[in-house]
This record gives C-alpha cells, structure tokens and sequence, in this order.
C-alpha cells in the first residue's frame, strides 16, 4: 500500500464509521486503524518532501499526481508541461 492508498484508507475507515456501517464491530479499534493509515500516509508524504528525492524525477511527478487524486486537489496544468 503506498502512501495516497494510506489516506483514502484512513477516511474510507472514518466515514463508515460516521454513517454507522460498523454496526456490531469494535468502533474503537476501526478509528485506530484509521490513525495507523493516517500516520503512514503523513509518513509517505513526508518523505516526497524530502529534497533528496529530486523534484523534478518522474517518480516525484507521478507521486505528486496520485496525492492530488487522493486528496481530491486538481493537478496543476503547468505541471503536465515540465
């Protein structure tokens, strides 16, 4: 599981647990795992901003682009360009 999947996973977990789809389950042990996704996606991105990844690789680029999906930002165009 990469990064981003980390995210959606943490508030895929959240939000079933909010609209009560985790009817007769441990609510409890839902949200710490959903603290586990979210430490490990801060964990990821934190690493992408590390200055020794070199901004402007294609595996940073990609990186970047499948943040942006999971967090539901638009990409920059101007990126699509470098």
């Amino acid at each position: 599981m990469n990064g981003p999947e980390h995210y959606v996973r943490a508030e895929q977990l959240l939000r079933e647990v909010r609209d009560g789809h985790q009817e007769g389950t441990d609510v409890e042990a839902i949200i710490a795992a959903a603290q586990v996704h979210a430490a490990l996606a801060q964990a990821a991105a934190s690493a992408l901003s590390s200055p020794d990844r070199g901004a402007g690789s294609a595996d940073v680029r990609s990186d970047r682009r499948a943040w942006e999906r999971a967090a539901g930002v638009q990409p920059d165009p101007l990126d699509e360009i470098a």
